[in-house]
């Protein structure tokens, strides 16, 4: 199961990413003597990897008893493994014995974050 993140939250970065594509084509076009502004293009390129690599893996894979959260650098927690949730504001803080999850709620979709709560219930019963 997917944990998606927030439209806007997606859309967001895509517009940094435009931004910064637009403003790396006008410094191109009307100095590029100045080898400063293909930074600009970095930037969107970077911008544009983020939300492609954020749209096609979202922010949470829960399966075969394991939590992940998907960043550059990926982090796994097994459920089993699981000794205590805390609820801190608006994050979520799934503790083992030797690792911490941290999972940021406003960056959740509000259908995804109803299937992470229950999961999470689940898990607090047992």
């Amino acid at each position: 199961m997917k944990i998606r993140y927030k439209r806007l939250h997606l859309r967001g970065i895509f517009i940094f990413g435009l931004f910064w594509l637009i403003l790396g084509i006008i410094s191109i076009t009307n100095n590029s003597e100045n080898y400063f502004n293909y930074g600009y293009l970095l930037a969107s390129l970077l911008y544009f990897g983020n939300y492609l690599f954020k749209s096609k893996n979202q922010y949470l894979t829960i399966e075969d008893g394991s939590i992940t959260l998907n960043n550059l650098f990926s982090q796994r927690i097994n459920l089993n493994d699981l000794k205590q949730v805390k609820i801190k504001g608006k994050v979520y803080i799934l503790k083992t014995e030797k690792h911490e999850l941290q999972i940021k709620t406003n960056l959740i979709d509000k259908n995804s974050l109803k299937d992470l709560k229950a999961i999470l219930k689940k898990l607090k019963n047992n």
